[in-house]
């Protein structure tokens, strides 16, 4: 079925009228930006702040991140972004939302849900920022039709590193930034406005569960539920060699019974024991929030004591991540680690593998890596057309993207990186692609050549000559 591109978007039943309305909008909004009057006084003065801090690199001072990758010490200005948090507008009759920058999706989906709407794609967890999902690159079980979240950016309106604004989409003259800011990690500028695509949802997810023993089999069947249309939500967990789970999503109007994993129960252990289950659509957009997926273990949340100790409103990626930056504050478990003797590595990495290369990629991490489970999220191509530079992907593939997260403890000390190095080496061996929101080692070379250079220098002189932003391989390999 044609799909619209990633400038256009028309519900089914729009009027010819309507049409040229939408588009009309839009062009306006291009070409003058929001005319919001908190927004515009927002705006203003964070661009003089920005004016003044010549000489010293800006960091944002905000209240919650999912980078996983400690960041050097070093002089820097903190731009305060915490008020761009607002719902601007959600637009029902267009499938629109436009949303300020620093709007956790929680906020976001908690005012689309009232208008029985979605974000088209939304990253798994509460405290992911809605500019945060874009510069970086989010990914969710819907993501096999609509792609990665930037893919549903109809428009941006990024603060350059002189104070400025310009609003960016895929039509304008601005396409280049609009096509360049994915994957660029607040390198070119933030994201203070935007707006994105939404989808219309029914009360209920209906969650089917395809159970394998085979890893052939289970890849085959992922890509066979990727192209059914009848279908809203496809991903699957792999808890060992000999079984894997496919989750298969689709919205209903009325369910027999609502399940509830915010508390007591724990959803990925229901994938191993059901053939089926029904959760309410908003229970269903946040499934892997009240355990971190399963991460939680590593902070005792999974014990039935320590469940009851944290509570229903303390579990949450919201607190985890408090309780993961503390400890990379006071580096408790590395103190521990050498008490113990062992030295550790955390392996914390999402990598889109082609779907034809998932059990090769699968052979070598249960050889090397090894600890389970780990999350399959299959995603391509929201239009084919669409070729967004710093995370280029073959619009003709389906990926699937491996979610991993833990830490590998050994009695041998190894080389800083040893386990993520092979990891990349493998990830590009096999036509991959890996995100950066976590450590990276690669080679300046290296990562240039798979994070097309010579288009990110053209962004970075035309949006940031003066250099008041770190260039990416700084940022994500070097941790400046």
């Amino acid at each position: 079925m044609m799909r619209p591109g990633p400038a256009t978007i028309f519900m089914a039943g729009d009027s010819l009228t309507r049409v040229i309305e939408i588009v009309l909008q839009g062009n306006q909004r291009g070409a003058e930006g929001v005319s919001n009057p908190a927004y515009q006084e927002k705006t203003r003065q964070l661009g003089e702040i920005l004016r003044g801090s010549s000489g010293t690199r800006p960091r944002l001072a905000k209240d919650t991140s999912n980078l996983f990758r400690e960041r050097q010490h070093m002089p820097v200005r903190r731009l305060d972004v915490r008020g761009f948090n607002q719902v601007l507008e959600v637009d029902q009759s267009a499938g629109l939302v436009e949303v300020e920058g620093m709007t956790p999706y929680v906020d976001l989906v908690s005012q689309c849900l009232r208008h029985q709407l979605m974000p088209a794609v939304v990253p798994q967890l509460k405290t992911i920022t809605v500019g945060g999902a874009v510069a970086g690159c989010g990914i969710e079980s819907s993501s096999f039709r609509y792609g990665l979240v930037h893919e549903t950016v109809q428009e941006m309106e990024i603060l350059l590193g002189d104070g400025s604004t310009v609003v960016c989409t895929a039509d304008n003259e601005h396409r280049d930034l609009f096509f360049g800011f994915p994957n660029s990690y607040g390198t070119l500028g933030y994201a203070l406005r935007l707006v994105l695509r939404v989808v219309p949802v029914k009360s209920h997810v209906k969650l089917s569960y395809l159970h394998f023993d085979e890893p052939g089999a289970y890849f085959s069947a992922l890509a066979r539920e990727c192209s059914r249309e009848d279908i809203d939500f496809v991903d699957g967990v792999i808890f060992g060699p000999g079984e894997m789970v496919i989750s298969v999503g689709e919205f209903v109007d009325n369910a027999p019974y609502a399940s509830d994993y915010r508390y007591r129960n724990i959803y990925y252990r229901s994938l191993r024991d059901r053939a089926e289950d029904y959760l309410t659509t908003e229970n269903y957009i946040w499934r892997w929030d009240t355990d971190w997926f399963w991460c939680s273990k590593n902070l005792y949340a999974q014990n039935p004591f320590i469940r009851r100790l944290y509570g229903p409103k303390r579990l949450n990626s919201a607190t985890y991540t408090r309780i993961m930056r503390w400890n990379a504050r006071w580096k408790l478990t590395r103190h521990l680690d050498r008490l113990r003797g062992v030295h550790s590595e955390s392996v914390i990495q999402d990598v889109d593998i082609p779907i034809e290369n998932a059990e090769a990629f699968l052979a070598f991490y249960q050889d090397v890596i090894r600890f389970m489970p780990v999350w399959n999220c299959p995603t391509r191509a929201y239009s084919k057309n669409a070729i967004f530079g710093l995370y280029p992907m073959d619009p003709e593939t389906l990926y699937l993207n491996f979610g991993f997260w833990d830490v590998i403890r050994d009695r041998q000390q190894r080389p800083p990186g040893f386990y993520n190095r092979q990891i990349e080496e493998k990830v590009l061996e096999l036509g991959g692609i890996k995100s950066l929101y976590s450590d990276s080692y690669f080679e300046p070379d290296q990562f240039w050549d798979i994070y097309n250079k010579p288009v990110y220098d053209g962004l970075k002189q035309r949006y940031d000559p003066g250099g008041a932003f770190a260039d990416l391989y700084e940022k994500c390999v070097l941790k400046r």
